[in-house]
């Protein structure tokens, strides 16, 4: 299996040439060549599978040049029941990712049960061991550089810490994460861990990463690496649970599903997206955006429109308060019929201040927009109201109390949702991250797990820093000397 790079300017590469890093050299993001496929027949003889075997099954069609049985040592090694052992009452901590069914063909598929009890554990940790893997075998090192708006800063973190020839430096939004998020990362006293609060929004930090990963001199002289959501291992690595919560959810391969995806940056629902070229039975993919709506947008119009840090809302769902979805790109990659000059052209628009309008852009004398339903994606919004009303009704309905994020999910399936076709909620992150909204909305704190008990009473450590790309150089240099 070889990638390539979005942009069709960069040599195609192995999966461990390419792990380590974030944007191809021509500035775009890796796919595989072709996407593999699953027949009915393989995925009868999948639906008895446990995770780890399921993960096994999915990404050694991926990641072809590791040898098998060291891919399955490191899955092994990383789907346990110790590792995701912050499962809600009643779950199975064996199943990794339990299905919680809140009503005859409504679910919760619960992906919050890892270290940092947030979906991105389940990519994360994978990653965590396929670094320190790869990175021994070659006998190198890497500095990662990332951006969170919360969760993967946490989970990488995580993931990353005490790894040898590993250092990570990760850049946040100064004051806009939640307490728990900031307290969880900034505890943090790993030599190996720098946390860098910058003066901006989420998507400054981005910027930054994109910056630093497109000076290839830079980049190559200081080992830079990538853990954000455009990292493909981390993509790949999400493909899995969809397999999973879709033989949770059916009895036959005859049956279809929907997803209802919490959105921001595109990484989990372009897992989706992935998962459904492959041959899983999905129907639609259900994009849910909060008030920072550029997705949704695309969805209804065509029009991709990001936006700056002076009209990208702070919410009260903050990990999806992004205005550019570096992943949007992998989706538009497949919908231009894999066309390199094509999304190079639509992303020169983009990375100008600019914006682009697939709806009068064409393909085969076809609006390239008009075939966005053939791909099964549809969208929806969310705002603040609209998560405190299903937080308050979910745990009045079904005694389940869900997070802000997730809360934007199933407010947007519940829209979305058909008779007869199981909607699968893809949960974001345990209530406990987001306090104060639950208790805004439920009157109640949320439990937390016992090791997290006292988390923002610990020391914290991390630079404040302005959106400056030189300065954030400056700092990685003085930091690995």
């Amino acid at each position: 299996m070889k990638y390539i790079s979005t942009r069709g300017q960069s040599p195609a590469q192995s999966f461990s040439e390419i792990l380590l890093g974030g944007l191809a050299p021509d500035g775009g993001l890796y796919l595989p060549e072709s996407y593999p496929h699953f027949s009915t027949d393989d995925l009868t003889q999948m639906r008895g599978m446990n995770y780890r075997e399921l993960a096994f099954a999915v990404l050694s069609r991926f990641a072809t040049d590791i040898p098998a049985a060291d891919l399955k040592a490191i899955i092994d090694k990383t789907y346990t029941a110790e590792v995701y052992c912050n499962v809600r009452d009643g779950e199975n901590a064996a199943d990794i990712t339990p299905l919680h069914t809140l009503e005859p063909d409504l679910h919760l598929l619960c992906l919050s049960n890892g270290p940092t009890i947030a979906f991105k554990d389940m990519a994360m940790q994978l990653l965590g061991n396929l670094f320190e893997y790869v990175l021994a075998k070659a006998g190198q090192g890497i500095n990662i550089l990332g951006a969170t708006s919360g969760d993967t800063g946490s989970s990488a973190e995580y993931a990353m810490r005490g790894k040898h020839g590993v250092n990570v430096f990760m850049l946040s939004p100064h004051g806009k994460m939640s307490r728990f998020q900031t307290a969880q990362m900034f505890s943090l006293q790993d030599e190996n861990i720098f946390n860098i609060a910058v003066n901006g929004v989420f998507d400054d930090c981005q910027d930054i990463v994109k910056a630093v990963s497109n000076d290839h001199v830079f980049k190559a002289a200081n080992k830079i690496g990538a853990v954000n959501s455009i990292n493909w291992g981390r993509v790949a690595a999400q493909i899995v649970y969809y397999f999973k919560g879709y033989f949770a959810a059916t009895d036959s391969n005859d049956q279809q599903v929907s997803f209802a995806v919490p959105s921001g940056n595109f990484g989990n629902v372009c897992a989706g997206h992935i998962a459904r070229m492959m041959g899983l039975p999905i129907k639609h993919l259900v994009v849910a955006t909060n008030e920072n709506d550029v997705l949704d947008e695309f969805f209804r119009t065509g029009v991709y429109r990001p936006r700056g840090a002076a009209n990208t809302y702070h919410t009260s769902s903050p990990s999806m308060d992004i205005s550019k979805a570096s992943n949007f790109e992998r989706f538009v990659f497949d919908l231009v019929g894999r066309d390199g000059d094509k999304v190079r052209a639509l992303w020169n628009e983009v990375d100008n201040g600019g914006a682009f309008d697939l709806a009068s852009t064409t393909l085969s004398e076809q609006s390239v927009f008009a075939q966005v339903p053939a791909f099964g994606f549809q969208s929806g919004v969310s705002s603040h109201t609209h998560r405190m009303q299903t937080i308050r009704q979910t745990f009045e309905t079904y005694g389940v109390m869900i997070d802000t994020h997730t809360a934007d999910g199933l407010k947007v399936a519940l829209e979305q949702r058909e008779v007869g076709v199981p909607m699968l909620v893809l949960e974001t992150a345990l209530p406990a991250k987001f306090e104060d909204s639950i208790r805004e909305a439920l009157g109640r704190d949320p439990v937390r797990p016992a090791s997290m008990s006292d988390l923002e009473s610990l020391p914290q450590r991390f630079e404040v820093m302005d959106a400056d790309v030189d300065a954030i150089k400056q700092f990685i240099v003085a930091n690995i000397a």
